[in-house]
């Protein structure tokens, strides 16, 4: 029971593991984008239009598809589709300096939006009795686990027997962690988030690494959404399904103290926070509800004790939301 409420924790935390290391790179430019809901929706939309579209390509045959198309195409136009939401929200918040926490909010309902439309296009396209779109086919080349994990008993199962887009997530947050404070790129990088005018002084192009850690980031975040349709949903997309993931991966930045490493720690106790109600019995319905709430006051009570403690690395980048002008530095 506890290894199975353990690989259930790590499911549900991959989806915020990707939101919430998109979104450090994006803060520590500078650039507070509550767009990440809306990226991951898109991101995950973006996936299944791929698997639908290759899924129908090979007659809906499993014998058709090959292994590494089925997931390579669904990967790349996640990728694509986030990024993208990403460069829109560069472009009006770098260079058109529009204000970045009404420019994320419109993101996201852009992005659920748009992530609706074509979900519910897909929908009519099968002639289904349900609404959704099933793509359990490629699902099945996403959820592939390591052959040995069965014999390995309790070891194999927590950390050998799951997806490649969990390693791939832990694997992504400690490479960003390494560029961010071992590297003079990520030097640069968090010299725009704290003072960019100080950082254009000294040569550092502000514009393209505020652009590219935004895209970026916006980029990792999506596919965070693709292993919530591909993996957790088993391939079922239905619209409004993705829930509050989005939210609770920015919430989980400020619980990791704008550290990518630590989210990983923090990504696995949300999901296991978020699962504890389904592993204790006789409760109701108005106290699941509470339970639900649980990773949101534990982000509460971290962000209390890290202000009273007044801790600079405990703080975002100090340029956070605000705008540059260089015509004022």
């Amino acid at each position: 029971m506890i290894s199975s409420f353990i690989c259930r924790a790590i499911l549900l935390g991959v989806p915020l593991l990707y939101g919430s290391t998109g979104e450090i790179v994006t803060e520590k430019s500078g650039h507070l984008n509550l767009g990440i809901p809306g990226i991951m929706y898109v991101g995950a939309v973006g996936g299944v239009v791929g698997a639908f579209l290759y899924e129908n390509a090979c007659g809906n045959d499993i014998a058709n598809m090959s292994p590494l198309l089925a997931v390579l195409i669904p990967f790349i136009c996640s990728l694509l589709g986030s990024m993208l939401m990403g460069l829109i929200y560069s472009f009006l918040t770098v260079t058109l300096r529009a204000n970045q926490n009404v420019t994320g909010l419109a993101l996201t309902t852009f992005g659920i939006g748009l992530g609706n439309f074509f979900g519910g296009s897909l929908i009519k396209l099968t002639d289904s009795d349900l609404p959704n779109v099933v793509l359990t086919k490629t699902s099945g080349f996403f959820s592939q686990k390591l052959p040995f994990a069965d014999d390995l008993g309790w070891f194999g199962e927590i950390f050998l027997s799951h997806d490649f887009l969990t390693y791939l997530s832990v694997v992504i947050a400690l490479i960003v962690a390494f560029v961010l404070n071992r590297t003079r790129v990520g030097l640069n990088l968090r010299s725009v988030g704290e003072n960019p005018a100080t950082a254009d002084a000294a040569g550092i192009n502000v514009t393209r690494y505020k652009y590219v850690a935004t895209c970026i980031g916006s980029a990792i975040a999506g596919l965070g959404g693709l292993q919530y349709v591909m993996v957790y949903a088993t391939g079922v997309w239905s619209n409004n399904a993705f829930g509050d993931r989005g939210w609770m991966a920015i919430a989980l930045v400020i619980f990791a103290l704008w550290k990518p490493s630590l989210a990983i720690f923090g990504s696995f106790l949300f999901g296991a926070l978020c699962n504890a109600n389904n592993y204790i019995q006789g409760l109701g319905t108005e106290t699941q509800e509470l339970f639900k709430m649980l990773p949101y006051v534990v982000t509460i009570i971290v962000l209390i004790i890290t202000s009273m403690r007044k801790k600079r690395e405990y703080q975002p980048p100090e340029s956070l939301g605000l705008p540059y002008f260089r015509e004022e530095r």
